[in-house]
Order: C-alpha cells, then sequence, then structure tokens
C-alpha cells in the first residue's frame, strides 16, 4: 500500500494550519514526521485519517483520492493510533482490542474464536494478554496507549499512521513498541518527537515547521545539528553511537554553570 499526500491545506477558523503539504509513504517504508509542537503535524494526521477535511490538495491510497473510498474500506487497510481518546463508557481490555474488528464484520455480527484469536494475539505482542478482564478507564496512560495499539493491530492492516505513540510510556515499552511496529513489515507514518526513536526506527523523516515542509530525506541525512538549531531552536550534538552504530543527539542546556 501507497499512501501519499499531494499539496495538501488543512484550515481551522480560517487559519491555514497546514500549508501545501505534500508526503509519501511506500509500502514497508517506516517515516517519521517531526516538528516542534504547533508545527502541524497532528492536523496532517487528522486529515489522513479522515477526522478533518482538507481545504485543497488530496490524499490517495494506492493512486486513488481517498474521497472516493468507503471510510470501512479505508479502516480496513489503514489503522490509526492518536494521541487522545476519551471514551463515555468503559469496557474491559478485550471488548477495546476486538473493537478493531469492526472493519471487518458486518453490522450487529458477533464476535467470533478467530476475532478472540486475533485480539488475544495483539494484546500478546504489546505485553498486555494478562490485563484483557481489566477496565480500560482504571489503566495508567501508558497501559492505555499500549492498548490503543492492540486494538490497531486486530485490525491487520497494511499500514499505521501513528500520532506520538510512545507517549505516556517509559523508556522499556517506548522501545517494545516501536519494536513491535518496525516487526510488522508494513507501512508506517509517525509523528515523533523524540529524535532519538527517530534516529532508531525511522528510514525517512519530513520535518514540518509552521505548517510547511523544511527539509526532507533519509533520517540521517535529515537529523542534523543545523536542523535542529533552526527547527527546535536549541542547541546540541548529533554524533554516531559507538555500541548501537546509530546517530546520536544529545542536547545542550542553556544554563551555564557558575
Amino acid at each position: 500500500m501507497r499512501l501519499e499526500t499531494k499539496d495538501v491545506v488543512v484550515s481551522l477558523s480560517r487559519k491555514d494550519i497546514v500549508k501545501q503539504v505534500s508526503v509519501q509513504v511506500r509500502e514497508n517504508e517506516f517515516v517519521g514526521l517531526l516538528g516542534p509542537n504547533g508545527s502541524g503535524k497532528t492536523t496532517l494526521l487528522k486529515s489522513i485519517y479522515r477526522v478533518l477535511r482538507p481545504s485543497a490538495g488530496y490524499i490517495s491510497i494506492d493512486g486513488t483520492d481517498m474521497r472516493q473510498l468507503h471510510v470501512k474500506d479505508t479502516a480496513k487497510r489503514m489503522g490509526v493510533v492518536s494521541q487522545f481518546n476519551n471514551l463515555a463508557f468503559d469496557f474491559t481490555v478485550e471488548e477495546m482490542v476486538l473493537m478493531g474488528r469492526a472493519p471487518h464484520k458486518k453490522a450487529f455480527s458477533q464476535d467470533t474464536e478467530e476475532d478472540y484469536r486475533i485480539a488475544r494475539e495483539a494484546l500478546e505482542k504489546v505485553d498486555m494478554l494478562d490485563f484483557r478482564d481489566r477496565s480500560f478507564m482504571t489503566l495508567s496512560g501508558g497501559e492505555k496507549q499500549r492498548i490503543l495499539l492492540a486494538r490497531t493491530l486486530a485490525q491487520q492492516v497494511e499500514m499505521l499512521v501513528l500520532d506520538e505513540p510512545t507517549n505516556h510510556l517509559d523508556i522499556k515499552y517506548q522501545i517494545q513498541i516501536m519494536d513491535v511496529v518496525k516487526s510488522l513489515g508494513i507501512g508506517v507514518l509517525a509523528a515523533l518527537h523524540d529524535l532519538n526513536l527517530t534516529l532508531m526506527y525511522c528510514t525517512y523523516v519530513y520535518v514540518l515547521k509552521d505548517g510547511r515542509i523544511v527539509a526532507d530525506g533519509p533520517t540521517e541525512d535529515v537529523i542534523t545539528e543545523d536542523l535542529i538549531r533552526r527547527v527546535y531552536e536549541v542547541d546540541c550534538s548529533v554524533e554516531r553511537h559507538p555500541k548501537s552504530g546509530k546517530l546520536h543527539v544529545t542536547f545542550f542546556s542553556n544554563l551555564q554553570e557558575d
């Protein structure tokens, strides 16, 4: 599956938040979407998973304009883990994950043994199978985030769109979640804040600032000291780690020692 946005503009309250943004995610490609708070990352993603409608440009799946596709057909192919998930009613963890099977089922049809098997496999992947009978509302923010990823995995999609997938997670589970996503071998578009996680997992990145793409390319070519200084307005060093072989960003405080 190939996802593409072409010259997308998204306006909120008559103000352009996303300004002529073109991105592409090819089959099996792990793409990062970077930028400071307010740069337009979440707004762009919302237009991709059809919560917001672009005021200009278009979004396509395998060359077909998404507006021509039924929402349910899109959900069979593209899964989403967004930042904010408020529920009016409580569900068990397993019930939450079973909701991921909805695009593959007819209205009001019963969950099958196959649905339960897929849901439990998804819970096992995020190390939450033992929580399947717990109330979703009682979970911590990080635990909820892992359940929401499991729900998306249960959709058995061809591409994932993730908005801060490691939000609220401690380091162990940040790495676990990113490992799980990477191991799926499908296309991924992930808005990320952590530049070191980006360097570990993403093959290609787009950098947004003030609603526009200011840089894109292979991750190690784009994440440089100069770019971080220009986009994030902080000083840092970017050096190759002797053990991992990956580039690593070290940030410097503006406070000076006496």
